[in-house]
């Protein structure tokens, strides 16, 4: 697994809006507008957040008329879990040698 894509799905959890933005959209799609309310930062900014997002993978975007809706991608935090279970997996090694 490439280091390079653990670097940008760590930058892109790495921070609480876009955590929180993961968090509401584990209940389904939305509008960017929606996602944006409860979060107190200028539109452009926000739309920051939302293209770091989308360039690493974690959500997808579309317009719709006057509105971009966003999903989360079902398989993006994959390489991320099985790093998790990787590193897991040797500090108990490592714990049962101690």
């Amino acid at each position: 697994m490439a280091n390079h894509s653990l670097d940008i799905l760590f930058a892109a959890l790495g921070d609480p809006t876009r955590r929180a933005i993961i968090e509401r959209l584990a209940h389904g799609p939305a509008p960017v507008k929606e996602l944006a309310a409860p979060h107190d930062m200028a539109l452009p900014s926000f739309l920051q957040h939302i293209k770091i997002m989308e360039t690493g993978g974690i959500i997808a975007t579309r317009k719709e008329g006057r509105q971009r809706i966003c999903w989360m991608e079902p398989n993006a935090l994959i390489p991320l879990q099985g790093w998790l279970e990787w590193q897991r997996q040797a500090w108990e090694a490592q714990a049962r040698k101690s």
